[in-house]
């Protein structure tokens, strides 16, 4: 069974410190910090994020389940993700759940600190990471106004 996420304390301060990083381009480099309006107040939150990325796709994983930028996503229907000095905003588009599957694999490939919080393993079937993608949803990051990928940063 998966770990639930919790915010407590101890989870505010490592996205405080992983934010910091972000922003000044130290860390991984799928780390990204995102913003997102919300959908209740309008204002602007921000978390940091791993983008995914193949060749010049790009993509979000909810890796800890359906959280607040989760909703605040789908309501805005952008983001901007950010890292040093680039910044972007980007329409997100949610991929179907067999569509899901290889980003989905790829994610607990290259971040393996997030598999306890998924209830699926690199064995897994197909089938089963397209029934885990209702916990774990992932968006695909397009620019505004073409319908394209983006291109490299």
């Amino acid at each position: 069974m998966a770990k639930t996420y919790r915010v407590g304390a101890g989870t505010r301060l490592v996205n405080l410190v992983f934010r910091a990083m972000t922003r000044l381009g130290l860390g991984k480099g799928y780390r990204h910090v995102l913003t997102v309006r919300g959908r209740k107040t309008g204002q602007p939150y921000s978390i940091p994020v791993d983008v995914m990325r193949n060749g010049d796709q790009r993509w979000l994983v909810a890796a800890y389940g359906i959280a607040n930028w989760v909703h605040n996503a789908r309501a805005a229907g952008e983001v901007q993700i950010a890292r040093g000095r680039y910044r972007e905003t980007l329409r997100v588009a949610e991929l179907a759940p067999e569509d899901s599957v290889p980003v989905l694999r790829q994610y607990l490939r290259e971040v393996p600190v997030t598999r306890a919080y998924f209830d699926v393993t690199l064995d897994s079937t197909d089938e089963q990471f397209a029934a885990e993608a209702a916990h774990h949803p992932v968006f695909r990051l397009l620019r505004p106004g073409d319908g394209s990928v983006p291109a490299d940063q």
